[in-house]
């Protein structure tokens, strides 16, 4: 099955910011595009934005004063539901209504032809709820475009339970026609993205929550020391409190409230306050004229160690024995069948994050997860209260010769990065188990959607298999509320690892 031809007409219904995009694609791309609003005027109003965008394009050389002009000839506003028969494709961009949406669809089925697709940008909604109320729903299938749509390539073709495959087909290669890199997954909650990327927004506000460190400083350790685009503060800031937590709510009840999806009780004090993030002027940081934004917490220079002692093998971060020899600091290195640790002058160990806390043990810091430690500008260490200062003051000097920021945070179970990348494996890895979609997929929408520095199945090879599976079982120990708890998936995926390293 291939792509609609690039005469065949194709219409977005609702003429928001994201509605505005999807048609500013489609027309780009060759199409005749139709623009429906329910609102008198809104339409014309649109395509007059749309034709706005396009002078800018032309502007910055990315489209020549000919395109525009024919791609502006392409484009026709309708006031009226009936001007839109003939379309191949309908692409729905309302509001986030079931009822509003089942409505439009059966309107529709009574204009379009029977061989017209008919796709819904819905992020939250079930697709296959939303086609259930259809006479035909195999032709009804999920385009979810990411905002701002003319600018982000990832498309998520969903499939309902009822989507004929070669509608699906036909969607997925419109798409990537369009310029688009898409991904085919079954209707879930969340999709893929929105399912997969919830613990990297939970477990910070769960850090926070916990009193483990403040909002600056645990984006400063993601960005920083996890290699994310921005902290989950920032970034939550950014699409707004209100529709962040509504996405996480959602997600929340559509799996029956299980606990792995729980929303955060501070975003929701947020929301109420009315701190919705940038639009508001303030959400977590203060967006006002002239506002300071806070600094994340440093400590501040101490003494490096003489030397260190290697005990095992350190797995993620065995990068750091190398580091620690270029900075002129001895490291002895000792065979442990049970060591994965540095052992410190002063006789504490310094240990990576693993899930546990330091209260656990004597005399031990942690250390959390990088991404690439040798390109990370700041490491997270946290300790017990009754860790001796002299370790805490040698962990600390260690990685500051090692030309790193340290972030001393409360002895929080898996720290910031590890228990969250853990988190965002185990989900990911469930929903291949649970056919949401291929590990190919979900690793391209994860790094295309939110800009993952690595796809979720990609992080979990470079880890070991077993990693996630083993942080996620200590964080369990510590809360054994469930949300925690490794998917059985998890289970098998790093047994399966554990299999394929031992006949290596």
């Amino acid at each position: 099955m291939t792509a609609l031809d690039l005469s065949s007409p194709v219409a977005v219904v609702g003429t928001g910011t994201m509605g505005q995009g999807i048609a500013q694609v489609a027309l780009v791309a060759g199409h005749p595009v139709r623009l429906y609003d329910a609102a008198p005027g809104r339409a014309r109003q649109a395509a007059d934005a749309i034709g706005a965008r396009l002078d800018r394009l032309v502007e910055k050389e990315r489209l020549t004063a000919a395109e525009r002009d024919a791609a502006r000839a392409r484009l026709r506003p309708v006031e009226e539901l009936t001007g839109l028969a003939g379309c191949s494709l309908v692409v729905e961009a309302i509001l986030e209504r079931l009822d509003v949406k089942q409505e439009l669809f059966r309107a529709l089925e009574d204009v379009v032809p029977d061989d017209c697709l008919l796709a819904t940008n819905t992020s939250s909604l079930s697709v296959t709820a939303i086609g259930g109320a259809l006479r035909l729903p195999g032709r009804f299938v999920g385009l979810h475009f990411f905002n701002p749509a003319p600018l982000l390539p990832l498309v998520e073709v969903v499939s309902g339970f009822a989507t004929d495959v070669t509608c699906a087909t036909r969607a997925y290669e419109t798409a990537r026609a369009w310029g688009k890199t898409p991904v085919a997954c079954a209707d879930t909650p969340g999709f893929i993205v929105n399912r997969v990327a919830r613990p990297f927004y939970a477990e910070a506000f769960a850090v926070y929550e916990s009193q483990g460190a403040d909002p600056a400083t645990i984006d400063a350790v993601l960005r920083e020391c996890g290699g994310f685009r921005m902290g989950a503060f920032e970034l939550t800031d950014l699409i707004g409190q209100d529709v962040n937590e509504s996405v996480t709510r959602s997600v929340w009840q559509s799996f029956f409230q299980d606990v792995r999806f729980t929303p955060s009780l501070a975003q929701r004090r947020l929301v109420e306050s009315g701190r919705l993030g940038r639009k508001t002027g303030r959400g977590w940081y203060d967006h006002g004229e002239g506002a300071e934004r806070p600094e994340p917490h440093t400590a501040e220079p101490a003494r490096p160690p003489a030397y260190v002692v290697a005990e095992g093998d350190l797995g993620p971060a065995s990068e750091l024995l190398a580091m620690i020899r270029e900075a002129g600091i001895e490291v002895r290195e000792e065979d442990e069948d049970n060591g994965t640790r540095l052992v410190l002058p002063g006789g504490g160990q310094l240990v990576l994050a693993d899930g546990q806390t330091s209260v656990e043990f004597r005399d031990v810091v942690y250390f959390d997860l990088a991404l690439d430690y040798r390109r990370a500008t700041r490491v997270a260490l946290s300790h017990a209260s009754n860790t001796s200062p002299v370790t805490v003051a040698e962990a600390t000097g260690l990685f500051q010769a090692l030309g790193k920021h340290v972030s001393v945070i409360g002895d929080v179970p898996g720290m910031i990065v590890a228990r969250t990348v853990a988190r965002i494996i185990d989900l990911a890895v469930d929903a291949v188990a649970k056919g949401v979609a291929t590990e190919d997929d979900i690793d391209t929408a994860m790094r295309l959607g939110v800009n993952y520095p690595l796809g979720p199945l990609e992080w979990s090879r470079r880890l070991g298999g077993g990693w996630a599976c083993s942080v996620l079982d200590n964080l369990h120990e510590c809360d054994p509320s469930g949300r925690y708890a490794p998917s059985l998936a998890l289970y098998r995926h790093a047994y399966a690892s554990d299999l394929r390293e031992g006949s290596a």
